[in-house]
C-alpha cells in the first residue's frame, strides 16, 4: 500500500490492480489515484498473486514506470554541497531499496549504481524503499571507479566505508561535496574502488560485531553528514569545502 502511494505521488504509476476482497484502508489510495488520473481495476486476488510472484502484497499491485536515469554530473546540481551515495556491486534489491529510502530521507543528491552484476530497480527494490526510490535520482554507470574519478575531478571527496579502516567516520569532515562509497554485501569495496577513495572510514562499533548491513551502514553515514551540515558554519551552507587536516598515510586509501 505505502509503496504504491509514494509511487503515485511521484507520478510513476500507470495502473493499479486492487484485490476484490481488499476494501478496508483503501480510501486514501483511491483518492490519490483519482487525483493523478490513474486507473484502478478490481481483480481476483489470484491475479495479483501470479503477477507479484506470490510475495506478500496486501492485495495491491501497481504498474510503475522505471525511474528516469540521470548522469553522474547531474547529481552535482543543487544549492547545497552534493551528498552522493555510490554503491559498489550491491546485489540484493532489498538493500538497494533500503539505501534509497534512507537517501531520500536524508535529502541526498542521488545514488550512483553499477549496471552489471548489481541489484536492479525491480519491484522488490521499490517495495523495500516503501516507494521512496521513485523520489531519488539514480545514475547508473558501467564502471564505478571511473564514476569516482569524474566526481573527484569535479571537487567531490570520496569516502569509502570499510570496517577495517583505522579512522572513524566521525573524525571526517563531511560538510563539503561528498560521495559515500558502500561496498557489496559479501566482499565490501573492490580494490580499484578502494584505491579511488580519498578516505577509508569505519563506523565505531564494539569489537564483537564484525560489520553492519550495507543499508544500515549507509544510513548512519548519511545522517552523520546531515548532522554536520546542520552546523552553523556558513562555509558549509555556501558549498565551500571547510579546511581540514591532511590524511595520515595509514588512513588514506591513496
Amino acid at each position: 500500500m505505502n509503496p504504491t502511494m509514494e509511487a503515485l505521488r511521484a507520478g510513476r504509476v500507470t495502473e493499479i490492480r486492487l484485490g476484490e476482497s481488499r476494501r478496508r484502508g483503501t480510501d486514501e489510495l483511491l483518492a490519490l489515484a483519482a487525483r493523478h488520473g490513474v486507473r484502478v481495476r478490481r481483480v481476483a486476488r489470484s491475479e495479483i498473486d501470479r503477477l507479484s510472484g506470490h510475495v506478500a502484497h496486501q492485495g495491491v499491485l501497481a504498474t510503475v514506470r522505471r525511474p528516469v536515469d540521470v548522469k553522474v554530473s547531474d547529481l552535482l546540481d543543487g544549492p547545497a554541497p552534493p551528498l552522493i551515495v555510490v554503491l559498489d556491486g550491491i546485489e540484493d534489491p532489498r538493500n538497494l531499496g533500503a539505501v534509497a529510502r534512507t537517501a531520500a530521507a536524508a535529502g541526498a543528491s542521488g545514488i550512483v549504481l553499477q549496471t552489471r552484476r548489481s541489484a536492479a530497480t525491480t519491484g522488490a527494490a521499490v517495495k523495500a524503499s516503501a516507494g521512496t526510490i521513485t523520489h531519488v535520482r539514480l545514475a547508473p554507470v558501467v564502471n564505478v571507479s571511473r564514476a569516482l574519478d569524474a566526481l573527484k575531478a569535479a571537487g567531490v571527496w570520496a569516502v569509502g566505508l570499510d570496517a577495517g579502516a583505522r579512522r572513524s567516520l566521525y573524525d571526517l569532515d563531511l560538510r563539503g561535496p561528498t560521495a559515500l562509497v558502500v561496498g557489496s554485501e559479501g566482499r565490501g569495496l573492490r580494490r580499484l574502488v578502494r584505491e579511488r577513495c580519498d578516505w577509508l572510514a569505519a563506523l565505531p562499533m564494539r569489537p564483537e560485531v564484525a560489520s553492519l548491513n550495507v543499508s544500515v551502514a549507509a544510513g548512519i553515514a548519511l545522517f552523520e553528514a546531515v548532522r554536520q551540515r546542520r552546523a552553523s558554519d556558513p562555509r558549509a551552507r555556501s558549498g565551500a569545502r571547510p579546511p581540514r587536516a591532511e590524511p595520515r598515510e595509514e588512513d588514506s586509501a591513496n
